[in-house]
């Protein structure tokens, strides 16, 4: 026979169940809420909305915003739940309310759920509506409040609740219905958007239009009768009408959005730096631009713009338009693709040559035939000038000189300054790419060199030396850091010079596209154009803004025409005109210093020749004089040459001599009609057996090709399979001499005038000869490699 059970056991068996209740109570909501894949969203720094991608159930539902507007929030109350702040996720009164209507109907005509119990019916995906799921929603109302404040409720409703279609969301629903932001809706709007969820298809057009104006104008006069509205407010309000359907949303930095995306996959609401207005404008002049480049097959184009101040980046246009099937590469990114990069590293040596004392803006650098270790750069025209100024080969994008100067600069040098300033695409080492560094033998993409201009422009607005002063990141992302642990390979002075140089924008008058660019302010601006006219760069500064444009085709096909003068430049102008005007960098007095140099070759005055004054680096430690200018002595007609052998020095005539090396000589001359050459000896005077002095203390001979850096040819094989001779080249200054050849100590033959003599070369070591009919000699010991 069983005992019944005593007091204590029941006492047990209550308590375990209770704490079994308590237990599921206090776990039945789930941690997170919502786990609803979200849409992808970028905002402006105005805080507009400059894109989005829909989430991955097709549903346009945007992140929970922070704040919530409002004159939403009192409509909702309104509308939905005026007791919100006072119940404890159930309202007794408008459940009891609802219960009566419900009975006097004879079926559900309403519910009487608060907002805490339609969160909770959202989160359980709407099911259907019975008494059990009612007490349900209840209880779980009852345990959100527990854990979420009223403020964290409001806004779990506001993310969630549908607003028809595939609209889920206040912010979506103000962006898809009004294209504005949810706290800039009016009250007709926002009253529109209280009443929506209730029945969300009334939104589709043609679908109980009256009825929701009906809802809405209702919760307009319950807000005026609550005091909220006054009665203009609500005239107003109930004027407005109701939108026609779902609006498209904007797309103005889809390509960004893809590279956010991209970057951070857990983020999903991106708060940028872009400037909406310039962002809009920037695409639209890309897009106009684009469709008439298109009728020369060039498709693609991407515009960078960088505040010199704080490094945001206000524009990324990351190509002409926009496609998910990449029809024309428009899917692609160009910003971060990465390119040849043509000349547009030239100012970069060009300051970082000044940096290390290695030449002046005016120093003059040769312009003549090069043939550097099998590698021949030409000019854009062909052309050959002998000799030209530092700043202005580098206004005129000259290639001959920018590869000499990389030269005499080092390649490994100027690899590792590229790297240190932030060109992240130089994956080989500096030997692979030589000297085609200089002239797009490498890679490199808009976000990086436009940081690098927009650095050169940040550290030329300096007014004192900063030896721990480090290189700066573009910013996309706001809250995002801006500086790096890089230290600054130049200084102010050399930055400011640089600058100044890239205002010369002067292009020779047989350049097929240049067009007289205008802008109300000055601008510091370097084109590029890559081998084969695959990619067009423009980028340029002022003191507050740096712009970079890139113009091409994805595909990498080249087009005739597709330069960065005639392509991307437009456009690079097109954007300073809209920008504001700032004033031009202040001269960094302190970081430079003056000195005098000889006016036509940009050396160090020798005491020989006129000079003026030329601003260099103070950290700088330029040391080389003038060599280019000689004392010479002439006969009383001053057409000849004479030394005290040959004439009385009473009897001579004195002067200095701007003279340059022959070969430079031949072509300076062909550009500058000034130019004259040194006067020939007296012929009494000229005695090369007797007067060697004389033959020594200046050389008219000079040997082109090979060159005295140019100690190693290769020989290559045509398409036939036979080796191709070898091209020598002398260069003299007096025209119409003779000049022997002799290869190994075997005459080869003379030439006149124009001094070249094609040679079969065996591979292997081999001295090369050259005299004139004067008695002058050059030698030149080279190597000719085998396979």
């Amino acid at each position: 026979m069983f005992k019944k059970p005593g007091r204590r056991a029941w006492l047990a068996s209550v308590t375990a169940v209770l704490s079994l209740v308590l237990i599921a109570y206090w776990n039945c909501l789930p941690d997170p809420l919502f786990n609803d894949p979200l849409s992808r969203v970028l905002y402006s720094k105005q805080g507009g909305l400059l894109g989005a991608r829909i989430a991955a159930d097709e549903q346009w539902r945007f992140p929970e915003q922070a704040t919530l507007p409002e004159k939403f929030v009192a409509a909702l109350l309104e509308f939905e739940d005026k007791r919100f702040y006072n119940h404890f996720g159930v309202d007794p009164v408008a459940m009891g309310r609802a219960i009566k209507q419900n009975l006097q109907a004879g079926k559900v005509v309403s519910g009487g759920s608060t907002i805490s119990m339609q969160v909770i019916r959202l989160m359980r995906k709407n099911p259907p509506r019975t008494y059990v799921d009612k007490i349900i929603e209840m209880i779980m109302a009852t345990r959100l409040e527990l854990s979420y404040s009223k403020e964290q409720i409001l806004s779990f409703y506001a993310a969630h609740a549908p607003f028809g279609g595939n609209v889920v969301g206040i912010e979506a629903a103000a962006w898809r219905y009004y294209a504005r932001p949810a706290e800039n809706l009016s009250w007709a709007e926002s009253a529109m958007l209280a009443v929506l969820p209730n029945n969300p298809a009334m939104i589709h057009p043609g679908r109980k239009r009256q009825q929701l104006m009906g809802k809405r104008d209702r919760l307009l006069d319950k807000l005026h009768d609550a005091g909220i509205i006054n009665d203009i407010q609500l005239s107003l309000a109930k004027a407005e009408t109701i939108p026609d359907e779902p609006q498209v949303l904007p797309q103005h930095a889809p390509h960004l959005l893809a590279t956010l995306i991209n970057r951070y996959p857990a983020q999903t609401r991106f708060e940028s730096t872009i400037d909406e207005n310039l962002q809009r404008y920037a695409t639209q002049l890309v897009e106009t631009h684009s469709d008439n480049l298109s009728q020369q097959g060039i498709n693609n184009a991407a515009v960078l713009v960088i505040d010199n101040e704080n490094f945001d980046v206000l524009a990324y246009v990351g190509n002409a338009h926009w496609s998910t099937n990449n029809h024309k590469g428009y899917a692609v990114d160009i910003v971060q693709r990465p390119r040849s990069t043509g000349s547009i590293l030239k100012p970069l040596l060009f300051a970082s040559m000044l940096q290390h004392g290695e030449l002046l803006p005016t120093t003059l650098v040769p312009d003549i035939p090069t043939h550097m270790n099998g590698y021949q750069p030409e000019n854009y025209d062909h052309r050959y000038r002998g000799a030209v100024p530092a700043k202005v080969a580098l206004a005129r994008s000259l290639n001959i000189p920018a590869v000499r100067m990389l030269h005499a600069h080092g390649v490994r040098r100027f690899h590792d300054m590229l790297t240190n300033m932030g060109m992240s695409t130089l994956f080989r080492d500096a030997d692979d790419y030589g000297l085609t560094l200089i002239l797009g033998g490498s890679e490199g993409n808009l976000w990086d060199l436009t940081q690098m201009y927009a650095n050169l422009a940040y550290i030329a607005k300096q007014s004192r030396h900063d030896s721990s002063a480090t290189y700066w990141q573009a910013c996309l992302v706001q809250g995002q850091g801006t500086k790096t642990r890089r230290r600054i390979d130049i200084q102010p002075g050399a930055a400011w010079l640089t600058l100044q140089a890239l205002l010369d924008v002067n292009r020779p008058a047989g350049e097929n596209q240049w067009r007289n660019f205008s802008s109300a302010q000055k601008i510091a601006w370097k084109t590029g154009t890559s081998y084969g006219m695959r990619d067009g760069w423009a980028i340029g500064s002022n003191r507050h803004y740096t712009v970079g444009v890139w113009v091409g085709n994805a595909s990498g096909e080249g087009r005739a025409g597709l330069t960065g003068l005639g392509a991307a430049a437009p456009i690079l102008f097109d954007v300073f005109n809209y920008l504001p005007a700032t004033r031009w960098f202040s001269r960094p007095e302190a970081l430079l210093t003056q000195v005098s140099v000889c006016k036509e070759d940009g050396l160090l005055n020798n005491g020989n020749c006129e000079t003026e004054s030329q601003w260099m680096p103070v950290e700088a430690d330029f040391q080389t004089v003038s060599h280019h200018y000689q004392r010479v002595h002439l006969d009383s007609s001053g057409q000849w040459r004479v030394h005290s052998r040959c004439e009385p020095v009473n009897q001579m005539q004195h002067t200095n001599w701007f003279t340059l090396p022959p070969t430079q000589a031949y072509y300076y001359k062909q550009h500058h009609v000034k130019y004259q050459s040194l006067p020939p000896y007296r012929s009494d005077c000229v005695d090369p057996q007797r007067n060697p002095q004389y033959r020594g203390r200046e050389q008219p001979l000079e040997l082109v090709y090979p060159a005295d850096f140019n100690t190693k040819i290769y020989i290559p094989v045509d398409l036939a399979g036979s080796k191709s001779q070898t091209v020598l080249e002398a260069m003299h200054k007096n025209p119409g001499v003779n000049i022997y050849w002799h290869l190994d100590e075997h005459y080869l033959g003379s030439t006149k005038t124009f001094h070249r003599m094609a040679v079969d070369i065996p591979p292997g070591e081999h001295r090369l000869t050259l005299v004139d009919q004067q008695g002058y000699r050059v030698t030149r010991d080279f190597q000719v490699l085998g396979k």
